[in-house]
This record gives C-alpha cells, structure tokens and sequence, in this order.
C-alpha cells in the first residue's frame, strides 16, 4: 500500500483497502443447516430453474463501508459499472487499493479504471484471502438461501434486499472483512 501512495503521491492513510468480486445468485439455492426438533427432517425445496443475476459487491471492513450493483451478466461492461460504484463510495480526497482476484473482466485492458481506484491483485486460486467469499456465504446462509424464487425479478428483489440489509450493518462487514494481513503497512 505504500507503493500505492509513494506512486500516486498521498499519504497512505488516505488509502481505502477495498476487496471486491462477484456472486451468481439464481434460483437453483444452496441447501443450508436450519434448525428442527432432534428426530425431525425438515422440508427443504429445491428448484432446477435456471434464472441467475450476479451481485457485484465490494467492501472496505476498515470503515464498515460496501458499494454493490445486482447486474445480469459477468462483462467487462458490468465490471466497468461497479468500478465507477466503488469509486463514488471512497471518501473525498481517498484513494482505494482495490484487491480482486484475476478474472478475465477484472484485469483487462478494456476496463475504465477510476482515478481514485488502483487494482491489485490476488494471487491466482486462492479465494480464502478474498472477505467477500465469506460475505457471500453469510448472505446466503442467513438471507438467499432455502427458498424458491418464483421470477427473475423476485431473484434481484431478494438479492437487493439482502445486499441493503449488509451494507445497513456496518459492524458485520467489519466482522467479517478485516484481515490483519491488509492492514499490516
């Protein structure tokens, strides 16, 4: 992160750690835990539907902050969306070091990358370093999970929902997000 404010000339507490990648969200749900009496087995629906739409969501666990769009497809045009959401979330006279991992839309040469964002990358195949994936769990553990969704309109209406309900609880993408190894500079 140094190396981000030594080249873009701020001081590095100006920078926003931010961790960013996207999730598939459709009517074919997980399966999770639910609670049930000892000796029961609880009906779970399952849909073999194929209606999907992508929550693209990034977070800063340092100030409780999120920016996310629900989008329709995995572009570099959609990723090109969600940058310029990011940007409009850091504070004024910040600069966000963006931490994503390497697919295709998020590192290419196509994409309008705001003055106020510096991508960096994860090495590849290791989500485990990326919060968001623990994001994604928990908002389908406890928000889009064991339900069937009737529409494509009724899977974009519960991913808002669920995504609002995050970014209205500051202190849950804090638990979540903040890694020692971040903030280490």
């Amino acid at each position: 992160m140094e190396q981000i404010a030594r080249d873009k000339g701020i001081d590095p507490g100006a920078i926003e750690i931010w961790f960013t990648d996207e999730a598939r969200v459709g009517q074919k749900t997980q399966i999770t835990r639910r609670w049930a009496r000892r000796g029961t087995r609880p009906v779970a629906l399952r849909d073999q539907r194929t209606a999907s739409t992508y929550i693209f969501g990034a977070i800063c666990p340092q100030h409780g902050k999120a920016a996310g769009l629900i989008l329709p497809v995995c572009t570099i045009e959609a990723m090109n969306l969600h940058l310029a959401e990011i940007a409009a979330a850091v504070a004024p006279g910040a600069h966000a070091a963006l931490i994503l991992d390497q697919a295709g839309w998020h590192l290419s040469d196509k994409l309008v990358v705001p003055p106020n964002i510096t991508l960096v990358a994860l090495p590849p195949k290791c989500p485990e370093l990326n919060p968001i994936e623990n994001v994604w769990q928990f908002m389908r553990q406890n928000w889009l999970s064991n339900r069937i969704f009737n529409t494509h309109r009724d899977i974009v209406d519960h991913c808002s929902h669920a995504w609002n309900k995050l970014v209205d609880q500051p202190w849950i993408i804090m638990s979540i997000g903040l890694r020692d190894w971040a903030y280490r500079y």
